[in-house]
């Protein structure tokens, strides 16, 4: 009976412990098994693009052209870049894939990336943009208000570094329109300085009012 067995059931059964009979293949095979495994990938490696920025996608479109084979696919998507700290910038990607399109849209962000004026966590003074019928209102508020904003123009506001402000859409609501206007209205802000610097004049603090004496009282009556 023995000799009547399989040749390759012999062969499976002559295997070593370190032959593969593990789940994920033997010795010579790309990976698997107990001591055969892969290396694991770094996940904490970081973007070799520049300094660790808030980068948020406001939109992907996708658009078909009609050629002989079929339909072919595009993609555009539009990205805000910012460090929270008054640079932000715009960027808009266009490619045949979704993930070749954002990164376009990064990298564009990344280069045109500006400085807006802000007055701690909020703007310094209210402004108005508009922007090919998009237009955008921004008001000032106080400490605890929030980004009281639509989702396009928070995603601005956020990677600004903006945090209390109140703001309002009175115009179409395309969302590259809306996110151009609000970038184009963070532009426009100015602070008080440099208001005062620009007409060469220099901010004055005014002098706090003299305590009033007993002796200044009866001298007045």
């Amino acid at each position: 009976m023995a000799e009547n067995q399989n040749p390759s059931q012999n062969s499976r059964n002559n295997r070593g412990p370190f032959q593969g009979g593990n789940r994920g293949g033997g010795p010579n095979r790309g990976g698997g098994g107990r001591f055969n495994r892969r290396p694991r990938r770094d996940q904490n490696n970081h973007d070799d693009r520049g300094p660790e920025l808030f980068e948020k996608v406001i939109y992907i479109n996708r658009s078909s052209k009609v050629v002989k084979g079929g339909r072919r696919f595009n993609f555009s998507a539009l990205v805000i870049v910012g460090n929270r700290e008054g640079k932000v910038g715009l960027g808009f990607g266009k490619a045949g894939e979704v993930a070749s399109a954002i990164k376009k849209g990064s990298d564009n962000a990344r280069a045109e990336m500006v400085s807006v004026s802000l007055r701690n966590d909020t703007i310094p003074h209210e402004v108005r943009s508009i922007y090919d019928g998009a237009n955008i209102l921004l008001k000032p508020a106080c400490p605890g208000t929030g980004v009281i904003a639509g989702k396009v123009v928070r995603s601005v506001l956020d990677a600004a570094g903006v945090s209390n402000v109140l703001s309002k859409s009175l115009g179409s609501k395309n969302a590259a329109n809306v996110a151009k206007a609000t970038l184009q209205a963070l532009q426009q802000l100015q602070l008080k300085k440099d208001i005062y610097a620009k007409r060469g004049m220099e901010v004055r603090t005014p002098a706090a009012p003299e305590a009033v004496t007993a002796e200044k009282t009866e001298a007045v009556n």
